[in-house]
């Protein structure tokens, strides 16, 4: 069994000082500082089908990911995660679950083969799919862990990425000619993601107004998931999805956005969200200048590390950042030693 990581009074003093640099990007964007999270290779991670039939084995592959940022004293928070994959909200409407070779489950089937379908469908409860195992597995892990390791929410994707799984790609044809079907199913989901947004802070506890996510700290208390944008025009996003993100966010109390799509023209009406803390989109992909057309008060972060060699990064070092300094920079190296001096360089270049 891997022992839990200590910590002496050093090092809950520095995690003390990055949650308060955390908490400034959000309350004090002008006087904030960058925060840089360094990935490295973690070595003899057991595989996925391991980690999936034992709540114990999954926990030390958790601790196993956090031990290098430790070391390096990157701005990585400390946390872990039931990661049972993007389907759980699906699962919970009906969706099967496939588990590829050593990978997360995703949806295996879709749940309604006919657009109305979703009138005779009811919301299910928070212990449908695989929750149950997660509130489960929290449980025992909150018992076994000290209270410096804190824990992110449960996957939950968002409205229309878990609708999308829910009815296949036919929703796509949905939108023109069954929109009341596809406004029924978003709703829906909508309603089970506040649900398990609320039962997963009972479980997990944690701070009320803050949440761990994508190894960060941000204000409010859940991420939507937007990854599958690029697949229906930015007017149906505002005209559908947009109003379904609002009444989450408004509902949970505020959160962030993940988009990995390749769409530039939505980011924009991501910006529009109220309550919308956070964004984080592909800085390899879409053009930089989105950052800085970010609200003042929405923290940026780089959804994949920027490896070693990439444009972004080398300029980074170079010192061509953007003006906005509320931003989360995500970046990798091949080893620890690597990721220390990527880190001092980093942090010298932001001007720390």
């Amino acid at each position: 069994m891997t022992p839990v990581p200590s910590l002496d009074q050093r090092g809950r003093a520095r995690l003390a000082d990055m949650y308060g640099r955390y908490r400034a990007l959000a309350e004090d964007p002008e006087g904030s500082r960058p925060m840089i999270v360094i990935s490295t290779p973690a070595a003899d991670l057991p595989r996925w089908e391991e980690r999936l039939a034992d709540p114990q084995v999954m926990l030390e592959a958790e601790l196993a990911e956090l031990r290098p940022h430790l070391e390096m004293e990157d701005d990585r928070v400390t946390s872990v995660r039931i990661e049972f994959g993007t389907a759980q909200v699906a699962a919970a409407f009906g969706c099967s679950m496939y588990v590829p070779d050593n990978n997360v489950p995703c949806a295996g089937s879709r749940a309604m083969a006919r657009a109305e379908d979703v009138f005779g469908a009811s919301l299910p409860g928070t212990d449908a799919g695989w929750y149950a195992r997660a509130w489960e597995w929290t449980q025992r892990w909150r018992r076994a862990l000290p209270d410096w390791i804190l824990f992110d929410l449960p996957d939950i994707q968002s409205a229309f990425n878990s609708a999308h799984l829910i009815r296949g790609n036919d929703i796509l044809t949905d939108f023109y000619d069954a929109p009341s079907a596809v406004e029924r199913l978003l709703d829906l989901v909508t309603d089970f993601m506040i649900a398990v947004v609320q039962r997963a802070r009972a479980v997990a506890g944690g701070d009320p107004a803050w949440f761990t996510d994508w190894g960060s700290l941000w204000k409010g208390r859940a991420r939507i998931s937007n990854c599958s944008m690029h697949m229906i025009s930015p007017d149906f996003y505002r005209r559908f999805v947009l109003p379904r993100d609002t009444r989450f966010l408004r509902s949970v109390g505020g959160g962030r956005v993940h988009y990995c799509g390749s769409h530039p023209d939505v980011i924009a009406h991501f910006y529009r969200i109220p309550m919308l803390s956070g964004l984080d989109f592909d800085w390899n992909i879409h053009d930089m200048r989105l950052v800085d057309e970010a609200p003042p008060h929405v923290v940026i972060a780089s959804t994949l590390p920027l490896a070693p060699g990439s444009p972004v990064l080398e300029g980074m070092l170079a010192g061509r950042w953007p003006r906005k300094r509320n931003i989360i920079v995500h970046a990798s190296a091949p080893s620890v030693r690597e990721g220390k001096d990527l880190l001092s360089r980093l942090r010298t270049a932001a001007g720390y």
